[in-house]
């Protein structure tokens, strides 16, 4: 699999910040995040997105798919949250090791990557345009999930490639946001062969 973080400047043990919502005042990092997971059988080519996630516990089982489906999760600062390995552990995320995550400091930085490595921005939004039922995935997707209090700013919008949604009945305003990445990758992946073998 190609990792688009290769030449990043944010280095996971540089990341601070508990509880403020910012990667810290500490960054100084130009080193590439430790890519985890080498071992896996299977990594898929589509990716996961989180941008700026408010909720620990969210992007805790967001971390766990990506795990277990063999597919790089991408969190996008500033985040609600320490995201450093150490709290992910201190939080009983025992599957940290397992998941290929790259940290970025800003939606900037991860844009800059993504666009060199190719691939459509996919994003899954309650204001999506399209069910994703009706939408034809590809491997090189990243799927990009929004913050769970304010989604993505509507500059992010107009840039993803497509804007999905999950067909719900009237007056319900969403689902989970680790809830509903779970239904459209997984219907992605369904679609794409990309589900790790049996």
């Amino acid at each position: 699999m190609t990792s688009f973080a290769t030449p990043l400047k944010l280095a996971s043990d540089a990341l601070t910040g508990q509880g403020t919502g910012q990667f810290g005042a500490s960054f100084t990092a130009a080193s590439p995040t430790r890519k985890r997971g080498g071992h896996k059988k299977h990594e898929s080519i589509m990716r996961l997105a989180l941008y700026q996630p408010d909720i620990a516990q969210n992007t805790g089982t967001i971390l766990r798919m990506g795990a277990c489906l063999g597919v790089a999760v991408d969190v996008i600062g500033p985040t609600g949250f320490d995201m450093t390995d150490r709290a992910l552990r201190r939080a009983g995320l025992d599957y940290l090791d397992h998941v290929d995550l790259t940290r970025h400091e800003s939606f900037a930085d991860y844009e800059s990557l993504r666009t060199r490595s190719g691939g459509r921005l996919v994003l899954l939004s309650s204001h999506g345009d399209r069910a994703y039922t009706d939408f034809e995935f590809r491997d090189t997707d990243t799927l990009l999930l929004g913050r769970e209090s304010a989604g993505v700013p509507e500059a992010i919008h107009k840039l993803a490639d497509a804007r999905l949604s999950i067909p719900m009945r009237p007056g319900l305003r969403s689902l989970n946001i680790a809830v509903a990445a779970a239904l459209i990758l997984g219907e992605a992946l369904r679609q794409t062969n990309g589900f790790p073998p049996r």
